[in-house]
C-alpha cells in the first residue's frame, strides 16, 4: 500500500503562485512514477506533471514552463510548483503515484482556485 497526502492548495489571484506538495508514505520502494493531475468541474482528471524513476520530469502542454515538479527522496515529498496561474487552472489537484506493476495510488486531493 502507498498513501499520498497532498497540501498547499489555496484561492489566489490570476498570475499569483502557489506551491503543492504531496507526501508518500508506505511501500515507496514499490512506485515507479508519481504524478499530479487535476480534474476541474465537469471535466475529466488530466495529468498536470509526473517524474519517473530515473527519467526526466515531463508535462502537459498547458504546464509547461509556468509549472515545476521536483522530488525529495529523503522527505519522499514530490511538490509542484505553480507559477503565473490562470483562471483555468483552477480545479481539485491530485497526487497520484503508480506502481511498477501498473497499480495507482491516489491522494484525497487539494483545491486550486485561481480568480480574475
Amino acid at each position: 500500500q502507498v498513501q499520498l497526502v497532498e497540501s498547499g492548495g489555496g484561492l489566489v489571484q490570476a498570475g499569483g503562485s502557489l506551491t503543492l506538495s504531496c507526501v508518500v508514505s508506505g511501500n515507496i520502494d514499490s512506485v515507479n512514477a508519481i504524478g499530479w493531475y487535476r480534474q476541474a468541474p465537469g471535466k475529466q482528471r488530466e495529468l498536470v506533471a509526473g517524474i519517473m524513476t530515473g527519467h526526466n520530469p515531463y508535462y502537459k502542454d498547458f504546464a509547461n514552463g509556468r509549472f515545476t515538479i521536483s522530488r525529495d527522496n529523503v522527505k519522499n515529498t514530490v511538490t509542484l510548483q505553480m507559477n503565473d496561474l490562470k483562471p483555468e487552472d483552477t480545479a481539485v489537484y491530485y497526487c497520484g503515484a503508480d506502481r511498477f506493476d501498473s497499480i495507482r495510488y491516489w491522494g484525497q486531493g487539494t483545491q486550486v482556485t485561481v480568480s480574475s
